[in-house]
């Protein structure tokens, strides 16, 4: 557990609170105040203040402790622990000291939880004990029944030991007749090899010449692509003379079309301005007439 000192500006508090260290503390940073040189330290302060096992009672196996005795030992340490917090408690801010009573009483429960969960692990083990006891029960019938079973097993190996030189005697028979047999059909095969060869090479022969009538067939098929390729040339430089024809014809025509458009577009423009000059001719007509006919003098219209 470690506790917290209120910041020093002594520099020589500034040091391992380790007894028998007397290294200073390296240079404070973020978070609480360092307490110890190095975490070496640390650890070997909280080892020193544990309290150790009893001596009478010996180390046992994983799974085998007593809980009741390892509950005891968790609860001596965290008395040890609270003892502790509390005569670190006159040096000690009230909020670190109720944080270190927490962390104590904390442990306190937590070994209280190992102590239940190591009675339950002690209950499971037993348990287990009990299923292996009636586990080699039940090996040992087995036993009984495989040798009765190899007892068996070894009657009926001597009747098939029996049963198997029976057999071989009826095997060598059948062998000797399999090999009679096999004598006829080899001559017979090897007149059918003799005929097959013939066969084959007149299969040979018919095959040279179906690849020479292949290779004359090939070559005609070359040539007919390479006219091929003569007429699709020329049919290309064709089609490419006639789209370079087409396509000056109608450049031609669009430029022509534009011409068409600026001299439309000026007759409009002109014919838009000669308008204009009438409608303000005619307004001013007929400012004239009205000021006439009201008997007002009003001067003459600019030409």
């Amino acid at each position: 557990m470690t506790s917290q000192h209120p910041a020093s500006d002594d520099p020589a508090a500034a040091i391992c609170r380790r007894p028998g260290c007397g290294q200073p503390l390296p240079a404070p940073g973020r978070g609480r105040t360092r307490q110890f040189c190095s975490t070496d330290c640390a650890r070997r302060y909280h080892n020193d203040a544990r309290v150790p096992a009893p001596a009478g009672t010996p180390a046992a196996a994983s799974g085998d402790q007593d809980p009741l005795a390892a509950l005891d030992t968790l609860l001596r340490q965290a008395a040890v622990l609270v003892r502790a917090a509390r005569e670190q408690a006159a040096s000690l801010d009230p909020a670190a000291v109720r944080a270190q009573i927490a962390e104590a009483e904390a442990a306190r429960r937590r070994a209280e939880a190992a102590a239940i969960t190591a009675q339950a692990q002690a209950a499971e083990a037993r348990q287990e004990t009990d299923s292996i006891t009636e586990a080699l029960a039940a090996a040992r019938e087995d036993t009984g029944t495989a040798q009765t079973a190899a007892q068996h097993a070894a009657d009926a190996a001597r009747a098939a030991a029996a049963e198997l030189e029976q057999l071989r005697c009826d095997t060598a028979a059948r062998i000797a007749a399999i090999q009679a047999r096999a004598g006829e059909q080899t001559a017979a095969a090897r007149a059918d090899a003799g005929r097959c060869a013939r066969e084959r090479d007149d299969a040979l022969a018919a095959a040279r010449q179906a690849r020479h009538a292949a290779d004359t067939e090939t070559s005609r098929a070359r040539q007919a692509e390479t006219d091929a390729r003569a007429e699709t040339a020329q049919a290309r430089a064709d089609a490419a003379r006639e789209r370079d024809t087409l396509h000056g014809h109608h450049q031609a025509q669009l430029a022509a079309a534009h011409a068409l458009t600026d001299a439309e577009r000026g007759r409009a423009e002109r014919a838009e301005a000669q308008l204009d000059t009438e409608r303000a001719d005619r307004r001013t007509l007929t400012s004239h007439l009205t000021a006439s006919d009201n008997g007002q003098a009003r001067p003459a219209p600019q030409p």
